[in-house]
């Protein structure tokens, strides 16, 4: 025996890794899938050289490929699987009960469990991918826009371990509120810019004219791309809107699919907060199926900000998604871009135009659509962390939102519905947002 052994000691087992077995193999490509063709996008007629061609140049060229795609699914490369696993995939799917018992309902609500990935949102799913494929490409420097900071702290965490430079530029407004989230993005060792910033072109004149001084995710698109095309050796990523960026995050609805099925369960209302669309894509995606030979009997939800109303009162037509019309058109819900957004706590879903993808779910009847402003969402996510013990990002809460009214109604019908939401982020970093709608109140609301 050695020393310090004791009589009848043995080792502890050693806990297994992550398994990327349990990953799906493949992402699942919305747009050979939907129930109309999806509107490509196109230069505007301005005289200003083609935004298209711009576009082609500084993205990467596996993203390029996934657009192009007709194929229904896109297989997963082995070494992005491990890293997926590795983050903690697959998330949970919580059975909400006490929030079921509160609210006195029928219904079965379940949370897909997004905020436990490192960074504390989905955006990850997406983040890893393409710093997975920027740095097989040989790309040292990587450019994005973020809006809520969860993109932005992705593309950080992701950038850092692919060995990566990552420059982000965040609407200003958002930037401001969470210095929490600032702080924790530079120490991955990114480079944030508030936006508008006077680093380019667009920021400058947003500047000068004194237009969208809040900033919003479009400022930042504009000034992102605009980066990018000025500096050859960096590649612009999204994180939102495109087909590849809902494709990544289908690992998301797949997932879903298995876990209830594991459980014996069909799922009667999907829902997810909505911006530029990914989580929502990501989640939906896999159940168009599902949704076209069930009808009405499967109801999918998207929740979105009263700031920012796209799907509850926007037009489906073409329109720049940055206000200096850096990007090409695209055809979506918009509210235009002059749309002065008002100043929010719920950054991720302050855009004025979204997904051309899920515009084509919301214009061909296959997508419902509500919005609540901040003050509801705030109520709910308070809610949910008494209830759950969850402390939930203001995005997400908008999502729950939906499914506490599904629920609500549910109990008034008495039908025991099975309910799905997303939670997309944590909201630690977004305690700022719960502090200034609460003002030391919470306790006694």
């Amino acid at each position: 025996m050695q020393s310090g052994e004791q009589p009848g000691w043995s080792p502890d087992p050693v806990a297994p890794g992550p398994d990327p077995h349990e990953v799906p193999t493949s992402w699942f490509n919305i747009v050979p899938n939907l129930p109309a063709p999806l509107p490509p996008a196109r230069d505007p007629e301005d005289g200003k050289g083609s935004r298209l061609e711009v576009q082609n140049r500084i993205r990467l060229d596996a993203m390029r490929t996934q657009d192009a795609a007709t194929d229904s699914f896109l297989p997963i490369p082995e070494r992005v699987r491990e890293e997926l696993a590795g983050l903690g995939r697959p998330t949970p799917l919580l059975r909400a009960r006490a929030l079921e018992e509160y609210l006195g309902t029928p219904a079965r609500i379940y949370l897909k469990r997004e905020d436990v990935l490192p960074t504390g949102s989905f955006k990850l799913n997406s983040a890893v991918t393409q710093a997975y494929f920027a740095a097989r490409q040989g790309v040292g420097t990587l450019v994005t826009e973020t809006g809520a900071g969860q993109w932005g702290h992705a593309v950080a965490w992701a950038a850092r371990r692919f060995g990566l430079r990552a420059i982000v530029f965040w609407a200003g407004i958002s930037a401001r509120q969470k210095p929490g989230r600032h702080t924790v993005i530079e120490m991955l060792g990114a480079q944030v810019h508030p936006s508008p910033s006077e680093l380019t072109a667009p920021g400058k004149a947003l500047l000068r004219d004194g237009r969208h001084a809040l900033g919003s995710l479009g400022t930042a698109i504009g000034e992102a791309i605009s980066y990018a095309a000025e500096h050859p050796e960096t590649r612009y990523i999204s994180g939102s809107n495109l087909p590849h960026v809902l494709a990544h995050q289908t690992v998301i609805g797949q997932e879903v699919k298995t876990q209830l099925d594991a459980l014996g369960e069909r799922v009667d209302t999907l829902i997810a907060c909505v911006g530029g669309g990914s989580n929502l894509g990501g989640l939906m995606g896999p159940f168009l199926a599902d949704k076209a030979e069930r009808g009405d009997g499967l109801r999918l939800l998207g929740a979105e900000s009263a700031a920012a109303p796209r799907l509850t009162r926007g037009q489906w037509r073409y329109d720049h998604a940055d206000p200096e019309g850096v990007t090409p058109l695209s055809k979506s819900y918009t509210l235009g871009r002059d749309y002065e957004l008002p100043e929010t706590h719920v950054g991720g879903l302050r855009q004025h135009s979204g997904s051309s993808v899920i515009g084509v779910l919301r214009q061909q009847g296959l997508l419902d659509a509500v919005a609540y402003d901040e003050g509801e969402a705030f109520d709910t996510g308070r809610t949910v962390l008494r209830t759950e013990g969850m402390l939930i990002a203001p995005e997400s809460c908008h999502a729950v939102r939906a499914a506490v009214e599904e629920a609500v109604r549910a109990r008034e019908t008495g039908t025991a519905k099975t309910i799905v939401a997303c939670v997309s982020g944590n909201g630690a970093l977004d305690l700022d947002g719960y502090t200034a709608h609460y003002g030391g109140r919470a306790a006694h609301a």
